[in-house]
């Protein structure tokens, strides 16, 4: 008689992460207590602050796991949805639509953050971070594309990119994707 397959259970900090993640995206930081991502994770609380001191860092956590987990899909994404740089700025709105379509979605996960902690918080640090990620982003493919005003463009496709996360999560019902991408390609045209 065969032995029964074991299951590996993921290790608690990665249990941990995750689950913060789905509970801090879905209900917002202060609505989740430490107590409840522990029970969520079934891990115990004594083993949550083995890898995470405060809830705080358990937070900056869950913001550069989303950095990260979106900067490694845009990576991956972008060479394939377009040969020129003009189309890979677009595709990086194409994107955004794609997840402004799955389930669940509540806007930008780092805007929300700022909404509840504010610039005094060490979360402000880590979504400065993401932002000029996203800037550099598009400053890379402007430059690249011979842009002729580089960063006052990427922070025009910056408030693009803002702006569509934003009414996307107010009004899901319209395609603020679509529209942001309509209007980077018209933002294109002079900037090049």
């Amino acid at each position: 008689m065969a032995e029964p397959t074991k299951t590996r259970r993921r290790p608690a900090y990665e249990r941990a992460v995750a689950t913060a993640d789905r509970l801090f995206y879905e209900q917002g930081i202060h609505a989740v207590g430490v107590d409840q991502v522990a029970a969520a994770a079934d891990i115990s609380k004594a083993s949550l602050y083995t890898h995470f001191r405060t809830k705080d860092d358990l937070v900056l956590g869950y913001l550069r796991g989303r950095s990260t987990a979106w900067q490694d899909h845009v990576a991956t994404e972008l060479p394939q949805r377009g040969a020129t740089p003009q189309e890979r700025i677009v595709a990086v709105f194409a994107l955004l639509g794609e997840w402004f379509d799955e389930p669940g979605y509540r806007g930008c996960p780092f805007i929300n953050v700022e909404a509840e902690y504010g610039a005094g918080h060490p979360t402000h640090e880590v979504t400065l971070e993401h932002r000029d990620w996203v800037r550099g982003l598009f400053s890379g493919l402007l430059a690249e594309a011979g842009s002729s005003d580089v960063d006052g463009t990427a922070l025009q496709l910056c408030l693009l990119y803002d702006g569509a996360m934003a009414s996307a999560q107010a009004d899901p019902s319209r395609p603020w994707a679509r529209a942001a991408a309509a209007a980077a390609r018209a933002l294109l045209g002079p900037a090049l």
